[in-house]
């Protein structure tokens, strides 16, 4: 019998999963194999919202294999030590895995191939999985990467994807090989209240939802604070639930310059990989330096805190936060906002800002988080890197009534109407009556600093 391993990792579903159909097709029996990958942890990325939400995609996953026959393998350790024991017990010829982009993700293709082939193993690395196209599929004539998204996005739209591939109808798992129990949300502490569901069931219910009744008016809506018209699919992306070649296959389906504007936010998030895995470095370093004099973080302490609790005084900054805190999620103008205003109004280091997010975000992605803070601080991809938003502009154009304002920040719920985007000009005691602290900085001081920071004066 010709026995197969799925490595399972940022891939966690059936549907369109390129590694288990192939190993299917060739192999007697496959072993859908997990790895509660020890430097993982290590690392700091086991923030409790994404374990939480991991947790679900896990108990889902196998679920959906048990209604076909199998189960999923569960290890905890080392993934390359895991996955050659795996092999060893089932007697494995080959592992399968979908292609990575990070730094760790390379060198963990490049541990796991000199070990299988130690024991006469063979590993296949499967492109265009956790992205629609492979980060190598288009390159400019001079470099292995773009680093400007409008050129690289008229590439990326002329691509054939390839079609997706349809869930298996069973699969067949081998004798003898162990696993530990599946986790559990409630295994985990410290998930945020309003923390979504995860899991390829959810995941599918939410996109036929999503090209039902949301898609249409996505171009129109996609800032639109209070409307929350966004697709929410984010998390699902990040954790594979998803696939982003038959997202962008349905999208194009639907038709028409709502699903013509999604699109484009699935080639950015195909840019942002092929970025990282030219410059892995990325994710902690500038992809271009802009010789910052970044405020220290004992300099910059107070504000610091005051961003992170939600209490910076502006209104549609702290509502943002306060979402992001008891959702673990943000809406994407949310997120433009509030690191505008701690990298460039409090001329703080996007790496702070980064690291918080990672630390909440279900959707923390080291591509998409990294590059995105980078394209906002000025020092990643952006063509206009010393733009500086302006919070109460912001909040007029995309919160005009305060609606989204008023539901974060209860404090100002009694505000009506646009006044409540600046509670610091309401007088005597309506003002005082309220536990809302005044703005930290004044805006026009923070962009001086900024641009004298930067040398535009």
């Amino acid at each position: 019998m010709t026995v197969s391993i799925v490595l399972y990792t940022s891939d966690l579903r059936l549907h369109d999963h390129p590694p288990l159909r192939a190993a299917l097709d060739g192999s007697d029996a496959v072993v859908p194999l997990f790895v509660r990958d020890e430097a993982v942890a290590d690392a700091g990325f086991t923030a409790p919202n994404r374990m939480a939400f991991l947790a679900d995609c896990l108990t889902d996953l196998d679920a959906g294999l048990r209604e076909r026959g199998g189960r999923l393998v569960v290890r905890s350790g080392d993934v390359v030590a895991e996955v050659v024991k795996a092999a060893a017990e089932a007697d494995a010829d080959e592992v399968r895995v979908a292609a990575g982009v990070s730094a760790y993700a390379q060198r963990r293709e490049e541990r796991l191939r000199s070990a299988l082939e130690a024991e006469g193993r063979r590993l296949h690395v499967h492109d265009a999985v956790v992205t629609a196209l492979a980060p190598g599929a288009v390159t400019p004539a001079a470099s292995d990467h773009f680093a400007v998204f409008t050129p690289y996005h008229r590439r990326w739209e002329r691509q054939p994807l390839r079609d997706p591939v349809a869930a298996p109808r069973v699969v067949r798992v081998p004798d003898g090989v162990g696993s530990e129990a599946v986790p559990a949300r409630s295994d985990v502490s410290s998930v945020s209240e309003g923390l979504a569901r995860g899991g390829e069931g959810e995941a599918r219910k939410r996109l036929t939802a999503w090209l039902r009744d949301g898609i249409g008016a996505y171009e129109d809506r996609h800032d639109d604070l209070p409307g929350d018209a966004t697709s929410r699919l984010s998390p699902h992306l990040h954790f594979g639930t998803l696939s982003p070649v038959e997202l962008v296959h349905r999208a194009r389906g639907a038709g028409g310059p709502g699903a013509e504007a999604f699109v484009r936010q699935l080639a950015w998030r195909d840019f942002h990989h092929q970025v990282l895995a030219a410059r892995p470095d990325a994710s902690t370093a500038d992809y271009r330096p802009r010789h910052d004099r970044w405020r220290s973080e004992a300099e910059a302490a107070d504000d610091i805190e005051a961003w992170r609790e939600g209490r910076t005084g502006y209104p549609v900054v702290d509502a943002a936060m306060r979402q992001l805190r008891h959702e673990g999620w943000m809406h994407n103008r949310g997120r433009l906002l509030t690191a505008s205003f701690l990298a460039k109004t409090l001329y703080v280091d996007w790496r702070v800002g980064a690291r918080h997010f990672l630390d909440l975000l279900v959707d923390g992605d080291v591509a998409d988080n990294q590059l995105n803070w980078q394209w906002v601080a000025g020092t990643g991809t952006d063509s206009r890197p010393n733009r500086v938003l302006n919070p109460v502009t912001q909040a007029r154009r995309y919160d005009p009534d305060g609606a989204y304002v008023r539901r974060w920040v209860p404090e100002l719920a009694g505000i009506a109407g646009r006044a409540v985007h600046e509670p610091w000009k309401l007088r005597g005691q309506d003002r005082a009556a309220r536990d809302y602290p005044d703005p930290i900085v004044d805006l026009s001081e923070g962009l001086a600093r900024f641009r004298r920071a930067r040398d535009l004066d």
